[in-house]
């Protein structure tokens, strides 16, 4: 079974207790305070610093904390407490930080010879932190497993099932991992070069949990093996979403989202030609709002965020944003993120990155 929820600002705030409350300057305790949900984003400070944010769904900040360089992707485990920020791609550490600020943070790094792809996600029950990560001398894509019970040591690592390896997520019982695989070969000699544009095999993995065995595999057909298939997420009726980049020429109009579930083949959503033009063949990241039963995606390069019902495909709404960002679910819909710091009625002076999770 693929499920999985978010839970409510008052937990949240249960969860923190009176030392954290007690920590926060009046303007981030009132921001707390009026919240109905909490999520969390990376950022870049007018000084060109980067960190780590809780934010209200209003846009206020309610806490920050420092990170060594630009992290990526975001993941919160639910039965700890606990959230992981990954470096952008190549980099090569993540960190583990406590949003309530009950334990310090701990910072990790991939081994030598990896490099972290900028996603992870933790088992259900806490214990498991698992991370995409990049063999770039062996031009494969692997998970990391690391102790998240101790001092999240590497304890192994699965195949993924393909190169490009990028975001990552876990159904809830947490029998298997769900794996996207952009097939594009990168190299940190080369920086964030692409390397193998004309010779790409994005695909799309499930992976036993316990055992690291490849249970089922998708690769695209040839017409759209330049589709990178970046990022995922799980909607109510257990299906995988997934989006993606299109690395083919501009003036096509290839498919960019689509789901499957266990057992089934993949089934792209047939878009309009507007909203595929909107999305200008980009999709940045996705988010299930399982509640509303609704589909965020945005597109920086479009400036563009675009909500799907998740039980047709189709489109509930367009909306321009400029250089839409993160994207999750808020209580009433879909939150949308932006660079420049956008988040609902609100611009803050930090500006945010790709990816925005959602704490409570």
């Amino acid at each position: 079974m693929i499920r999985s929820g978010a839970i409510d600002r008052r937990s949240f705030v249960r969860a923190a207790g009176i030392g954290f409350l007690s920590a926060l300057a009046p303007r981030q305790l009132l921001a707390l305070e009026r919240a109905d949900s909490v999520y969390a984003a990376g950022f870049r400070s007018p000084n060109g610093s980067f960190g780590i944010a809780t934010i209200s769904e209003r846009g206020e900040v309610i806490d920050r904390i420092d990170l060594p360089s630009r992290a990526h992707g975001l993941a919160f485990c639910r039965a700890s407490g606990r959230a992981v920020a990954f470096a952008r791609r190549p980099g090569t550490f993540a960190m583990i930080f406590d949003p309530a600020n009950r334990t310090r943070p701990v910072v990790i790094h991939a081994p030598e010879g990896r490099h972290f792809y900028g996603h992870g996600h933790f088992s259900p029950d806490g214990r498991i932190l698992y991370a995409s990560e990049n063999d770039f001398d062996g031009n494969r894509g692997v998970i990391g497993l690391y102790d998240a019970d101790g001092d999240f040591t590497r304890v192994g690592e699965f195949e993924a099932g393909g190169i490009g390896t990028h975001d990552m997520t876990v159904s809830d019982d947490g029998r298997l991992l769900i794996v996207a695989n952009g097939g594009i070969e990168t190299h940190p000699d080369f920086g964030r070069t692409k390397l193998n544009l004309d010779s790409m095999v994005p695909s799309l993995a499930i992976i036993d949990a316990r055992t690291g065995e490849t249970m089922q595999r998708h690769t695209l057909p040839d017409a759209l093996r330049q589709l990178s298939t970046r990022h995922l997420d799980l909607d109510e009726a257990g299906r995988i979403w997934f989006a993606c980049q299109y690395e083919g020429p501009r003036s096509d109009l290839p498919p960019l989202a689509g789901h499957f579930s266990p057992g089934e083949d993949l089934r792209f959503v047939d878009l309009p030609e507007r909203t595929t033009r909107l999305l200008a063949n980009y999709v940045g990241a996705i988010a299930v709002n399982r509640k509303a039963g609704l589909v965020g995606l945005t597109s920086p390069k479009g400036n563009a965020a675009v909500i799907l019902d998740a039980r047709s495909g189709t489109v509930v709404s367009e909306q321009r944003v400029a250089d839409a960002a993160g994207v999750a679910p808020s209580p009433d819909g879909i939150a949308v993120s932006s660079y420049t710091g956008r988040l609902a009625e609100t611009r803050s002076e930090l500006a945010w990155d790709q990816h925005l999770v959602r704490l409570g």
